[in-house]
């Protein structure tokens, strides 16, 4: 069964084809990234408007490259939510249209729960996903607007554990990224920063949230913002031990809390998702303390982290059946 994807629910236009829910045959993404670094961060119109113009060449190309036409496809499936609004309606409208001309089934997917299921695509015979077996399972998803935590019974039935009170994962490295005058995005940057900063020196404070899963950063960034300002024009501040130390709280609460649900549900299986996952202190800290709670931990490839099609097309192949 071959499935289209197509997923606008943010800065990138992207669609995939995908065969019975693991063989990635195509994964096209283009991204309006450039045109919202000069603002910091996303400007929603400035996406979308990207994405009238990107979506129709990213289709065909998806096609193109996975050398197969409209004829070939079973099923088309696009990013319903959560997402900005200008940007799912480009997405939404050209799949529904694309749907009702050529009478193939339309299946609407959540992005959020998608990103946990790229753990499970096959992206090149080179990378191990995770079976398709390997459920029940706990599932974080890490992004820019997302701090989620779920326990997945079935690819049909996720149930929503704990998410952010306030600044996502995310959302929070790119603020202090702005605070230490990184530029934006500010997850790569930091992660790479804090390579050259590792130290004891710095404590900030972590919001452990007890009692639930639910994840805070805002007062995490907060002491990041008030230190900088009380120290950096001191002559031992150094920006790359602020960036090791905040990414160092981040990381433990994530790793804490997520471990802390698979005890809880008694599961050996824990999936990552979301731009996040792709920090290398996230992978590093899991796969240093999974194995001795008897969890196996597994991470999409780097490009599957980000928003693409591919989840989106993988995901919906598990519920083609009620259509």
């Amino acid at each position: 069964m071959n499935i289209l994807g197509i997923e606008t629910s943010c800065d990138e236009t992207a669609a995939s084809v995908v065969t019975d829910g693991v063989k990635v045959r195509s994964n096209v993404i283009a991204t309006s990234l450039k045109d919202h670094q000069r603002f910091g961060g996303i400007i929603p119109e400035i996406a979308s408007r990207r994405q009238i113009e990107f979506i129709h060449w990213v289709v065909a190309e998806s096609l193109d490259k996975a050398q197969m036409t409209l004829n070939g496809i079973d099923a088309i499936a696009v990013t319903r939510a959560p997402g900005l609004l200008g940007s799912l309606l480009v997405g939404l409208s050209f799949a529904r249209g694309l749907s009702h001309s050529t009478g193939k089934p339309l299946i609407e997917i959540d992005h959020i729960k998608a990103h946990l299921y790229a753990n499970y695509l096959q992206l090149s015979k080179e990378f191990s996903a995770c079976p398709l077996s390997r459920l029940p399972a706990i599932g974080l998803v890490v992004s820019g607007g997302h701090s989620s935590l779920y326990y997945v019974k079935d690819f049909k039935n996720f149930k929503l554990l704990g998410v952010t009170r306030d600044d996502a994962a995310g959302e929070a490295f790119d603020k202090v990224a702005r605070i230490l005058e990184l530029g934006y995005p500010g997850g790569p940057v930091i992660d790479r920063l804090s390579g050259q900063g590792i130290n004891d020196d710095i404590k900030f404070p972590r919001s452990p949230m007890k009692g639930s899963y639910d994840f805070s950063f805002s007062g995490t960034k907060t002491a990041v913002l008030y230190y900088t300002q009380k120290n950096k024009n001191k002559l031992d501040y150094s920006p790359a031990k602020v960036a090791y130390s905040f990414q160092e709280s981040v990381v433990a609460v994530l790793v804490e809390k997520s471990l802390l649900a698979c005890r809880k549900f008694k599961v050996n299986t824990l999936l990552i998702g979301g731009g996040v996952a792709a920090n290398s202190a996230l992978r590093r800290e899991l796969q240093k303390q999974a194995p001795s709670q008897g969890v196996d931990v597994f991470f999409p490839p780097m490009v599957l982290c980000l928003d693409n099609a591919a989840m989106i097309a993988g995901l919906a192949y598990h519920w083609y059946n009620k259509f």
